[in-house]
């Protein structure tokens, strides 16, 4: 008989439940490693979120190799592939993965149950991706939480799983004879779904991966910025925040071991923020498994009619970092060529699209998803829907974050906008938040004309302020 460990976004030898429970209960017998690329996952125009992915798909690869082991890499159609492996191997039985709960996944999840049904395969899934399974958490009724205060507190005293040890030794491990080799016969599935290296900023081509880079990470947030971390994770110029979401995104590192990580350090706000924001985490999640459609539709319904402006252009001078609000454009900036983004940051551009431009957040939310290299599905449609105040626990649609006022507030002294928006570097820091305002002779002494070496204004904001309350206002209304 012959086991099957299929991995997904769980990249990683250590603390894996479904890799556990394989060689628990199945070690004597043949396994095969095994990794599936659907095609239905995959666009022609892919940025740095799927580049990303594979890149540490191939890093895992590359990590199996050292130890001996071949990952079998796949790609087709779900049901063919699997039949495919079942005539070639008929003597499969077993299949380990770890579900997912929410979206593609886990439609794909019920397509793969019925596939293995059919073939006489029995299939192990498991909860790994988070702290606290979506269905864990309810209300004494037995209805789920749609405000995040109340499920915290029930998500605070509600016993976390410790992370599993898996004692792993390839040596003792029977792999399939014609599975063991460890050339690279596959790898060619996974060289077409990167980016050409030309394509590639520097910040993209130097990215570490692994669970060795994963933890050190890890361990240099843990020892070095916690304590602090509710002091300085708003401020986008500070290394304040632990940026662990990359590696928790491939699973190269679990949530388990972050939580664990964090819990025997001193006590400090700064450790309450961030075992906070580790049940949002869980929130959204909880709260996309119980919104199905939540990535298309709003929560509140009668935000469904916002007559969206949806202006092309204003689109396009928003992904690029042209907007003449330097907040926004250095924020924006980032994000495409890093493929990260700063969380306040990702607030402030989410509500100055959705708020200020009357774009359809379902479009920026798209936008994130193929630049974030941490796209996480469930965290990030819930953040665009609280910043659009479509979703769930969502910020009032009234409360419209002015950039100007951000900009002072979170990179007083413009050090951020600074290092993605250079042409304003001459600027002091009270000129750099809003050069438009100032005087031609003041541009001209510092070599920014507005209009020619920075774009002027995309929007007025208070105008524009007053547009958005009223197209909401008016959805409200038509429902």
């Amino acid at each position: 008989m012959t086991s099957i460990m299929w991995f997904r976004r769980d990249l990683r030898l250590e603390d894996n439940t479904a890799l556990n429970h394989l060689l628990k209960n199945h070690h004597d017998n043949p396994i095969i490693f095994l990794f599936h690329i659907n095609p239905s996952q995959l666009t022609d125009n892919f940025g740095f979120n799927q580049h990303t992915f594979f890149s540490a798909v191939k890093h895992f690869k590359h990590q199996l190799v050292e130890k001996g082991i071949k990952l079998l890499i796949l790609q087709g159609e779900l049901e063919k592939t699997f039949k495919s492996l079942k005539e070639q191997y008929p003597e499969w039985d077993n299949i380990y993965f770890n579900e997912d709960e929410t979206g593609f996944g886990a439609k794909r999840d019920r397509e793969a149950l019925a596939v293995f049904t059919n073939l006489g395969v029995t299939a192990h899934h498991f909860s790994d991706h988070y702290l606290i399974d979506a269905s864990s958490i309810v209300k004494d009724n037995g209805s789920y939480y749609k405000v995040f205060t109340p499920y915290f507190k029930k998500w605070e005293a509600f016993e976390k799983r410790k992370p599993n040890i898996i004692q792993f030794k390839s040596s003792n491990i029977r792999l399939r004879p014609s599975i063991q080799a460890t050339g690279e016969d596959n790898m060619g599935n996974l060289t077409d779904l990167l980016l050409p290296q030309e394509k590639l900023t520097k910040e993209i081509a130097q990215l570490n991966f692994g669970t060795v880079s994963a933890k050190k990470a890890l361990h240099d947030f843990i020892t070095n910025h916690l304590s602090n971390y509710d002091k300085k994770r708003d401020f986008p110029a500070q290394s304040g925040t632990s940026k662990l979401s990359r590696f928790l995104r491939t699973g190269e590192l679990s949530i388990r071991t972050v939580f664990e990580a964090a819990l025997p350090a001193k006590d400090s706000s700064g450790k309450e923020s961030f075992i906070k924001e580790l049940a949002w985490r869980d929130f959204y999640n909880m709260i996309y498994a119980t919104h199905p459609n939540q990535q298309k539709e709003p929560i509140i319904p009668y935000f469904s009619h916002i007559h969206w402006v949806n202006d092309e252009s204003q689109f396009k001078r928003w992904k690029d970092g042209l907007t003449g609000y330097p907040i926004i454009d250095a924020a924006m900036r980032q994000l495409k060529t890093t493929g990260w983004m700063h969380n306040r940051l990702r607030m402030i551009t989410a509500s100055f699209l959705t708020k200020d431009l009357l774009i359809d957040w379902r479009l920026g939310e798209s936008y994130f998803k193929k630049q974030l290299i941490d796209y996480d599905p469930a965290s990030n449609i819930g953040g665009w829907q609280w910043a659009a105040s479509t979703g769930t626990d969502a910020v009032p649609y009234f409360r419209i974050f002015n950039p100007i006022t951000q900009s002072k507030k979170f990179d007083p002294s413009g050090t951020f906008i600074k290092q993605y928006v250079p042409e304003l570097k001459t600027l002091s820091e009270k000129e750099i938040h809003f050069p438009s305002i100032l005087d031609m002779q003041i541009q001209q002494k510092r070599h920014v004309i507005v209009g020619k070496d920075y774009p002027e204004p995309i929007i007025d904001h208070q105008w524009a302020r007053k547009r958005a309350v009223a197209a909401y206002e008016e959805s409200k209304d038509r429902f």
